[in-house]
């Protein structure tokens, strides 16, 4: 969909909720003037149409002029976004403290720059509290405006006072970006690559890391900082597949927003985010333990605040609880009982179609094609994974898009649509080589498939044998263990060669863990 500011237009007031949508029409009440009523119309067209339709518009509306309707449409944008400020102020602590920035200005412009000043230290106060490291450094440097320019006979020594914490405040602020710099680059990476492929991305990444770290300081920390300084980590370790150091940092994490209760609601986002990849570290440690207790939180953070959510937090909570949901699905081998939730998690992707980015719906589709692969459903899941496989993503998520072909490989093998397997044998080399991807544990799988296509039963179950045999030392091997990541092939290469399902290997793996564990 075009960028357009039609579109923006449009799109703003399809996002709107209902109470959104009856304090719009009470302040647009309130403002008054002769176009007001021309805007409500507009919004009201705009609301009721499924999709932008300009001659409606006019058909609708025979009083604007069509030299008049771009201006219009840009004086409701901004009516709108202003009715949205007055809505969301009590939300969003930043927004209060910039409200009360902008009454210091006003008052200062008025001359009144004693009572500017008391609301600066009054506001600064409160980002001081919720950690809003910039705006608090925007209040020193507006008192420090006034004290320059005025003589406002403050306490003694005030300019050395604002000086030195100007100068603290600026280091925070400068330490944070370079943190949450590294946070960020990380996470590019991995969407881009995935986990490390050998030795040689490893090295790169290690280096990329130390070296970001060195013009960081660590001591005396503030919220902020130590939350990106684990958030780097949790990116860097998991990126290593080092899942124990993975875990240790994402309990971190939760565990510094569980000391500071009242930042969970100035970001739950991010405070949903920590208790996602502690959830991931669990999954991938199999400290399963732990897994239904951060699930319960993470639902019952989700019911007791939803009211108070604006729409990002609504997706990451969706997608965050269904992710999870469906991880410990896999862990448990309970594939029947999960593919159960997938009509409900396709109608939620549709619901949230505008807010998701390509990452995010790539991962669900992956997911659900797995269910539904070890569910025994390979029909399925090979909808899934074409549409994977015809999704325009560019780059993005390589690791994925190959698994993908693999899996949709092994999943049309399963249906005995060995005239195709030629031809996907080939296709699916090609796609691997172009991306660099064919690794040890890769080939092998293509090999054998190639190999063994027409072999009778008993030769093929011990091929099956073969392959496991050769595949298994590389589940602990630090780079070749990634591909048991995407896709669990000693799992499937067992239920072949013992003629149970998938899932049912996978169920008597985690009762055995359970009971080593206890």
């Amino acid at each position: 969909m075009p960028s357009t500011q039609t579109d923006n237009l449009f799109r703003l007031i399809k996002t709107l909720t209902k109470s959104e949508k009856r304090s719009f029409k009470l302040y647009a009440n309130r403002v008054g003037g002769n176009e007001i009523a021309i805007f409500i119309q507009l919004f009201d067209v705009l609301d009721k149409q499924k999709k932008y339709d300009e001659e409606g518009i006019f058909q609708k509306i025979p009083s604007i002029k069509r030299s008049q309707l771009s201006n219009q449409k840009r004086h409701l944008y901004k009516q709108l976004l202003i009715s949205l400020r007055l809505i969301h102020i009590a939300r969003n602590i930043d927004i209060e403290i910039r409200e009360q920035i902008d009454f210091a200005r006003i008052l200062y412009g008025k001359g009144l720059f004693h009572q500017s000043l008391k609301t600066l230290e009054r506001v600064k106060s409160i980002a001081k509290e919720a950690n809003q490291d910039i705006l608090h450094l925007e209040i020193i440097e507006f008192e420090k405006l006034i004290e320059t320019r005025h003589i406002t006979r403050s306490i003694e020594n005030r300019s050395v006072a604002l000086a030195e914490e100007a100068k603290i405040r600026n280091n925070i602020v400068s330490n944070t970006g370079k943190l949450s710099n590294l946070a960020l680059k990380l996470y590019g990476l991995y969407v881009k690559i995935g986990h490390i492929k050998g030795e040689k991305d490893a090295f790169v990444i290690e280096e990329f890391f130390k070296s970001h770290l060195n013009d960081i300081h660590q001591e005396n920390l503030t919220f902020f900082e130590k939350i990106y300084l684990y958030q780097s980590y949790v990116w860097y370790y998991y990126i290593l597949q080092n899942f124990p150091l993975h875990f240790r940092n994402a309990k971190k994490w939760v565990d510094l927003f569980e000391a500071n209760p009242e930042m969970k609601m100035n970001d739950p986002d991010l405070f949903m985010r920590g208790l996602h990849n502690l959830l991931n570290s669990i999954f991938y440690t199999s400290y399963y333990e732990k897994f239904d207790e951060i699930i319960d939180q993470l639902e019952s953070f989700t019911l007791k605040n939803k009211t108070r959510f604006n729409i990002n937090s609504e997706v990451i909570s969706f997608q965050y609880i269904y992710t999870a949901k469906i991880n410990k699905h896999f862990t448990e081998g309970t594939f029947t009982e999960g593919v159960k939730i997938i009509p409900v998690l396709e109608e939620e992707l549709k619901k949230y179609s505008l807010h998701l980015d390509s990452h995010r719906i790539l991962i669900f589709y992956y997911k659900m094609a797995s269910m539904y692969f070890s569910s025994g459903d390979n029909s399925r899941a090979i909808d899934y994974l074409n549409d994977i496989i015809n999704y325009k993503a560019g780059n993005l998520r390589e690791d994925i898009q190959c698994y993908a072909r693999i899996l949709h490989l092994i999943a049309h093998y399963e249906l005995g649509h060995y005239n195709l397997l030629d031809y996907l044998v080939k296709s699916v080399y090609r796609f691997l080589a172009k991306m660099k991807e064919l690794n040890i544990v890769q080939s092998e799988i293509l090999r054998f498939l190639k190999r063994e296509l027409y072999s009778d039963p008993q030769r093929l179950r011990n091929a099956f044998i073969k392959l496991k045999d050769k595949l298994a030392p590389y589940e602990t091997h630090p780079f070749e263990r990634r591909s048991f990541l995407y896709l669990d092939i000693i799992s499937w290469l067992e239920s072949k060669i013992d003629g149970i399902p998938v899932q049912t290997v996978i169920q008597k793996k985690f009762e055995e863990r359970k009971k080593r564990k206890e």
